[in-house]
């Protein structure tokens, strides 16, 4: 078998019973399912996306063949096994366990990776683990399945933000990366920094990242990024969020729109965005913002 296959085709190579799924929620990049199984002998095919394993319930030993050699550990709560993507395995174990599993994109780590190394990373290959305990992968799996239950207000915004860390931390103990584009000095020319600072401007209120501003340029991602940050001295995401905070000063300042427009206007996916990161930098709330500039 060739084929890579999607999470929604595990079962038919694992079978288990379903407890909590993130199917249908939106979510992007990352998904979520947890399952009871039964001991069991089985072989999981090559995945499309990397899965991490977290035990919740039951301990089992456990025995997994990769690459041809089997590796043996007893897992249970607080343990995290680690699986790369585009990898069979062998998985043996006898006892009952409950399992959360997360699946992570590979372009969405390799995006990540991009913008982390300030190069235009090719793919990324995640160790495979067998057994780790690790806090902060811990920590993570058991929020994101929080939100799969409890499925809260901006549940996709704040998914993406909690796997967008994990991968952080995944690239800094568990992954090896593979770069596309040599590393160039550079920075941009007074032309182009004029022409990126203006489509910013201009396009505040759209979803702004490195590919379509590197585009505008004819950068790739990496070198936009890096070269970016020569020239204005901080990171276009970084840069990008003060113009969005300096938009929505002025507004709050000059006119009578509600502050949910205001978010929109600046490109927040909503008011609690905006809400959430004008305080951060301003140590004050939009509200009281517009009070004081009254």
């Amino acid at each position: 078998m060739n084929r890579l296959i999607p999470f929604e085709e595990l079962p038919d190579w694992v079978p288990g019973r379903l407890l909590l799924a993130s199917d249908g929620l939106g979510w992007r990049h990352v998904q979520l399912r947890s399952y009871h199984y039964e001991g069991q002998d089985v072989i999981v095919p090559a995945m499309r996306d990397f899965m991490l394993v977290g035990y919740r319930a039951g301990t089992t030993p456990m025995r997994r063949r990769f690459e041809g050699r089997w590796t043996n550990e007893t897992l249970g709560p607080g343990a995290t096994s680690l699986l790369t993507r585009a990898q069979r395995a062998n998985w043996t174990w006898h006892q009952p366990i409950d399992v959360t599993h997360l699946y992570l994109d590979g372009g969405f780590a390799s995006e990540v990776a991009s913008e982390v190394m300030d190069c235009h990373v090719k793919d990324v290959t995640l160790a495979d683990v067998l057994r780790t305990e690790d806090p902060v992968v811990t920590y993570a799996m058991e929020m994101i399945s929080a939100e799969a239950r409890d499925r809260g207000l901006g549940g996709a915004l704040y998914v993406e933000s909690l796997a967008r860390a994990l991968v952080v931390h995944l690239l800094r103990r568990y992954a090896s990366v593979h770069s596309r584009d040599p590393v160039l000095p550079g920075t941009l020319s007074p032309r182009q920094q004029r022409l990126i600072a203006d489509y910013i401007e201009a396009h505040l209120a759209e979803p702004l990242d490195l590919k379509g501003m590197g585009a505008v340029l004819g950068l790739s991602p990496c070198l936009f990024a890096r070269q970016f940050r020569s020239s204005f001295g901080k990171p276009p995401y970084a840069w990008v969020i003060a113009a969005r905070i300096k938009r929505a000063q002025f507004l709050l300042a000059r006119s009578q729109m509600p502050i949910k427009a205001i978010a929109a206007e600046c490109g927040f996916s909503d008011q609690a965005h905006l809400t959430r990161v004008f305080s951060l930098a301003c140590k004050q709330t939009p509200a009281a913002f517009r009070r004081r500039a009254s």
